[in-house]
């Protein structure tokens, strides 16, 4: 009996294992984006560094939630629902990180490159844990069919 309980749950440590993977996977492109965007506007526009930063995070954050969505936590649950949780997280770590972008930059020297990276490291373990534990906690594989379930 236990050896049957420890093999589920050694394929559910696994199975979670490859699902954070698969979210940073995700998650490095939407850092990418971030990057390019921010660095692109920063060095071409010559605007403040935050308006590059705040649109470069609304965009990966949109590509993001709707890869991570279907392919990584396999949902098929409220779209509105979870997209508002997402903004909830937001809500909280957008202010911050601007506080944060502005010291860093502004009052400390350091160059944006860096405290963008920061900030997408920040971000990206912070929203995965998020969204695992609160927006996706009871939608998790909703979408897959009974068969690939088995497999």
């Amino acid at each position: 009996m236990s050896s049957v309980n420890n093999q589920k749950d050694h394929k559910a440590f696994w199975k979670e294992f490859f699902r954070a993977v698969e979210y940073f996977l995700v998650a490095g492109s939407a850092g990418l984006i971030q990057m390019g965007v921010c660095t692109l506007m920063d060095l071409v526009l010559k605007i403040t560094y935050w308006i590059c930063y705040l649109t470069a995070l609304v965009l990966s954050v949109l590509w993001n939630f709707t890869i991570n969505r279907k392919v990584t936590f396999k949902s098929c649950g409220n779209i509105p629902k979870a997209m508002l949780k997402v903004l909830g997280y937001y809500v909280i770590f957008t202010p911050l990180s601007l506080q944060f972008t502005y010291y860093w930059t502004t009052v400390w020297g350091l160059p944006s490159t860096i405290c963008t990276v920061i900030l997408i490291l920040i971000n990206g373990i912070t929203e995965y844990l998020f969204m695992r534990l609160c927006v996706f906690v009871k939608e998790i594989d909703s979408a897959v069919k009974p068969k690939e379930e088995e497999k």
